[in-house]
């Protein structure tokens, strides 16, 4: 019978998500489990497994499309099942079961360390040719959307000819040829929101420089506490408890603004959101309860947010619930930058390479461990006054350089 499949409700309000890559085609033969579709919300990109074993029928969206929680995301042939309208059941061969079963098999197969992958994207019915023929498809060059090997690609194939590859995109110019990339996924997540923060948020930013000798020496040493074990004690380490005890003293850093109501709702909890380059783009992970944490304990969060947000292996929870955002330039260091804050968040610190640079100390020319802190904020909530005060006690913490546990 044909069961469809609709948009669950993923969870955190999320009303809507856009289809980002399907990992299945019409025709496919799926085991339960099995990933269907890659979707984005608001909140996270997460991966929509098949809740049956069957046949795809039909595919609910294109890639690029937004679809509301409940609508159909895809149509399944089950077999096994109560028999189904005629029109249906007309495309449910003889052998359904045993497809099935091979498709469950190849599936196991592929999750053994190492395996080659076993599904080809093909149309059904280049598929269809190929099996009738005996042709492995992994050996054809797909030219259809996203290498999808067509009906022609499998003809030619059986003629002993290479299909042709189809040329790149290309708009000619003034400058010469130019690649068109749909905006799509994370990245148009991005795009829209650093576009309603930049639109919304009236904002300015504060940079003050700071010396992180103290930090540097203080690092030597905790890198060698026992307590560090399994985790890397970075700079960043300092600084996330430093900002997360200054937050304490400063809330209306910690806040946000609810507009449709005109209050200042201050944050009583401090998760402390880093944001992290990945190859879709920056995520946020969030070290929650930062102010509760001691120096190892930030640095092992540190770690395992970032690995994960590389690894696509997050939870909805590790990327929601922010309360201020950390942003760095990563190994390029930089001299200073204008961070947009994480809307509805009121407040971001920027960090930047720490170098050696001469300073002057007690009238005397001497090189310290330096660097700047940017920290953009939402000048509806947060007054230069306040800012200034609040970067230059974590700027106290810094140079304090106070000892792990505390």
């Amino acid at each position: 019978m044909a069961f469809e499949f609709k948009l669950p409700d993923i969870g955190e309000g999320v009303a809507e998500a856009e289809i980002v890559k399907w990992m299945v085609a019409e025709g496919d033969v799926v085991v339960e489990d099995q990933p269907l579709v890659e979707v984005l919300t608001d909140k996270a990109t997460v991966e929509i497994p098949s809740p049956r074993a069957g046949r795809i029928a039909r595919l609910g969206a294109v890639e690029g499309a937004t679809l509301p929680v409940g609508s159909v995301l895809v149509t399944i042939e089950v077999a096994g099942e109560a028999a189904a309208a005629p029109t249906v059941a007309a495309h449910v061969p003889a052998d359904y079961e045993a497809a099935v079963d091979v498709a469950a098999a190849a599936h196991a197969a592929a999750a053994a360390p190492g395996a080659p992958p076993v599904r080809v994207e093909a149309v059904p019915a280049a598929r269809m040719l190929a099996k009738e023929s005996g042709l492995d498809l992994s050996t054809v060059t797909g030219t259809g959307p996203n290498a999808r090997i067509t009906l022609d690609d499998v003809k030619k194939a059986l003629e002993g000819g290479e299909p042709a590859r189809p040329a790149a995109p290309r708009v000619h110019g003034a400058d010469g040829p130019e690649e068109r990339v749909p905006l799509r996924g994370l990245r148009r997540k991005i795009a829209e929101h650093m576009a309603h923060a930049a639109r919304t948020v009236p904002h300015y930013t504060f940079v003050a420089e700071v010396d992180m000798s103290a930090v540097v020496a203080a690092r030597e040493k905790a890198r060698l506490d026992p307590r560090a074990a399994g985790a890397k004690v970075t700079y960043l380490a300092y600084i996330v408890r430093a900002v997360a005890a200054a937050l304490r003293e400063y809330p209306l850093l910690n806040a946000s603004l609810d507009e449709a109501k005109d209050e200042v709702v201050l944050k009583k909890h401090y998760d402390i959101g880093i944001a992290t380059a990945t190859d879709d783009g920056l995520l946020v992970p969030v070290i929650k309860g930062a102010d509760r944490l001691d120096l190892f304990a930030i640095a092992g969060e540190i770690e395992r947010l970032a690995r994960g947000a590389r690894e696509r292996k997050l939870a909805l929870a590790d990327l929601t619930g922010g309360t201020f955002t950390i942003t760095t330039t990563g190994a390029y260091g930089g001299l200073l930058a204008t961070p947009i804050v994480h809307h509805p968040q009121v407040a971001i610190l920027g960090v930047h390479a720490v170098t050696q640079r001469p300073v002057v100390r007690d009238g005397q020319i001497v090189i310290r461990e330096m660097t700047n802190l940017s920290l953009s904020l939402d000048h509806r909530v947060v007054d230069g006054d306040v800012g200034a005060r609040f970067l230059y006690d974590v700027i106290a913490r810094l140079e304090r350089a106070e000892e792990p546990g505390r």
